[in-house]
């Protein structure tokens, strides 16, 4: 059920649920992404700042689920003299669900070596039940 504030921003959205659930998808990994990296952290805290990232996405509207990964392998790779590491893009795994109506998104955030990139994506789309992105 819909409260007051989600209609008032509802009635700004020229698009379909869809493209709504699409762009509140990318929104939430944006958050992640810009929020967080450059965070110090080392092998003490980074189970703790996964969970942070995702209980900050959680309570952003539509999100069902978010799961957050640092890489161990590249944060041991990267520690410096100090004992620790700014986190960087190239180390997060992300995965979101966001519902919107009718419509889940299902998005992430992984690093492609191929591409040297960070790179946010939409994995599925389903409407009603149905899968978008194969029907």
């Amino acid at each position: 059920m819909k409260d007051e504030r989600e209609r008032k921003a509802d009635a700004h959205f020229m698009c379909s649920d869809s493209e709504r659930a699409t762009f509140e998808a990318g929104i939430k990994l944006g958050t992640i992404y810009h929020q967080f990296v450059g965070v110090p952290l080392n092998t003490d805290n980074v189970e703790t700042l996964e969970r942070a990232m995702e209980a900050g996405s959680m309570v952003q509207p539509f999100v069902d689920s978010v799961k957050v990964r640092i890489d161990r392998t590249k944060l041991r790779e990267k520690v410096n003299e100090f004992g620790y590491v700014s986190l960087t893009g190239d180390m997060l795994d992300v995965s979101i669900v966001v519902k919107y109506n009718d419509t889940v998104v299902e998005a992430a955030m992984k690093f492609v070596k191929e591409m040297n990139y960070p790179l946010m994506f939409v994995s599925r789309i389903v409407k009603g039940g149905k899968d978008a992105a194969h029907s």
